[in-house]
């Protein structure tokens, strides 16, 4: 009976910090949460540099640079600073108000989405106002509870194939920036360099991924974590023999993300001259339909990235309820609408909930406490900015595959026994990483659940929203001509 008591006692909740996070009740400890919080920022951190690559430019005169309908850039260094002040409130707040695991950060898809397709036809300001609006609209669907039901109404089949596809997905983005998979010629892609390994970030990569697969099937706590520093470490070492470079043109076999050299400087204050930056005269910069549609390709894009997301870091962290649901989805899906609306304001474009998050909960990130660290982590890169770039992506690409393939297990849940339902699975878990959009992958699949549901007599299965989502995905599809249609 005593040791009955004693068993009791340990896991019962230890303090405040447990009650609130219910840190215990979900098989955790603080430990974790604070090295899953840790590996989540490592795993993202590099989107501090490539969201200002893709929104901002360094000079007017540089030919790739990204300019809006007045030739105007959006700074490097202030995109950068914007990226990571974001960020770091966001995920603070997811995992206050909702309690996941789940941080948020600029939008990939959705800021080339801006930077190539809306900027160009009008002023930034403008184009940040669109991206409000689009916050604006998801957060109604979130108060009025349509985006919750909608959530809800996804088979638990697809739900697995949304989680698979993003495991392929963020594996194929590590392996591609990486420099371990290349567009080939020819081909749509290659191995390495002419079908070959033939950069020493590459071998980086592979040596770390290595090491990083046998701590984790080792089962060594932190075993991501401890690879991504081992990584780190030799591609310091390389680089001091070696000197591959940066990557360029003329340097194909340089790093690609970050470099591997001690930093002049470790210590910069944040230029945040772009908060605010933001107008709602799109209307007069362009037809009211083009701004239109605009408007509706950000919301589906917003919209069903987070849904996706979601549902597999969801299943990934095993928070799901018996019903497939998830505790807190209005809250968090709350919170993913206002980083739309914040990504607006701030100039660096929507946020949303990361998949690489799926890295901190591979870590054992169970709540929102590990949010917090990885918040706070953010919060403080905006003053550290060279320190943490020295973090080559070679280095953190591994822990995406790793992932990737720890996501993928959740293909047992899917039926390939019944095409109406193995097609449409399969349609988006490869049109994921084939696209690289989790949104192409959804639609493809919802509009294809729903045709082959209707045409073997289902229909009647098929949840009204359902039909209402999958014709919205059939325009999205559509986007391009139905825009040079109406002028």
């Amino acid at each position: 009976m005593a040791q009955e008591s004693t068993e009791e006692n340990r896991d019962a909740p230890r303090g405040a910090l447990d009650r609130f996070f219910k840190i215990s009740e979900r098989g955790s400890t603080i430990g974790r949460e604070m090295r899953g919080g840790l590996v989540t920022f490592v795993a993202m951190a590099y989107i501090i540099v490539l969201n200002p690559l893709i929104l901002g430019s360094f000079s007017e005169d540089d030919p790739a640079a990204k300019t809006d309908a007045t030739g105007a850039i959006l700074g490097v260094p202030q995109v950068a600073a914007v990226t990571a002040l974001v960020a770091g409130v966001l995920t603070i707040l997811m995992g206050l108000v909702a309690n996941f695991p789940f941080a948020l950060a600029a939008g990939l898809g959705i800021n080339a989405l801006v930077a190539y397709t809306i900027a160009p036809q009008m002023t930034w300001g403008a184009a940040m106002g669109l991206v409000v609006i689009n916050g604006i609209v998801i957060l109604i669907l979130v108060v009025t509870g349509v985006r919750t039901i909608i959530f809800r109404a996804v088979p638990p089949p697809l739900k697995a194939a949304i989680a698979v596809g993003i495991g392929l997905f963020i594996a194929l983005i590590g392996l591609v920036d990486a420099g371990f998979v290349n567009p080939g010629d020819g081909v749509l892609s290659e191995l390495g360099i002419d079908g070959s390994i033939a950069s020493w970030p590459t071998v980086v990569f592979v040596v770390t991924l290595i090491v990083m697969a046998i701590l984790v099937a080792r089962g060594v706590k932190g075993g991501i974590l401890v690879g991504v520093v081992f990584g780190t470490l030799l591609a310091l070492a390389v680089e001091t023999v070696a000197g591959a470079g940066r990557l360029s043109d003329d340097n194909p076999t340089g790093w690609n993300y970050g470099y591997p050299a001690l930093p002049d400087n470790v210590f910069g204050l944040p230029d945040l001259s772009l908060v605010g930056n933001v107008s709602f005269d799109a209307w007069l910069q362009v037809p009211a339909i083009t701004a239109a549609l605009l408007v509706f390709s950000l919301v589906l894009t917003d919209f069903f990235d987070t849904i996706g997301t979601m549902t597999g870091l969801g299943k990934q962290a095993k928070l799901e309820r018996k019903d497939g649901t998830l505790p807190n989805t209005g809250r968090a899906l709350f919170v993913d609408s206002v980083g739309a609306v914040a990504g607006g304001v701030g100039s660096a474009s929507s946020n949303t909930v990361y998949v690489e998050s799926a890295a901190g909960i591979a870590e054992g990130a169970r709540t929102g406490l590990a949010n917090i660290v990885t918040g706070v982590l953010f919060l403080i890169a905006m003053f550290f900015t060279p320190l943490y770039e020295i973090v080559p992506i070679e280095a953190a690409a591994p822990a995406l595959v790793i992932v990737g393939a720890l996501m993928i297990r959740q293909i047992t849940d899917i039926d390939f026994g019944d095409l109406a339902m193995a097609l449409p699975a399969f349609l988006t878990m490869v049109v994921m990483p084939f696209t690289y959009s989790i949104t192409n992958g959804i639609g493809a699949g919802f509009v294809s659940y729903v045709v082959l549901a209707a045409a073997t007599g289902r229909a009647r299965t098929v949840h009204p929203l359902m039909w209402v989502v999958a014709v919205a995905f059939v325009i999205y599809f559509a986007i391009g001509p139905i825009q040079a249609a109406l002028g």
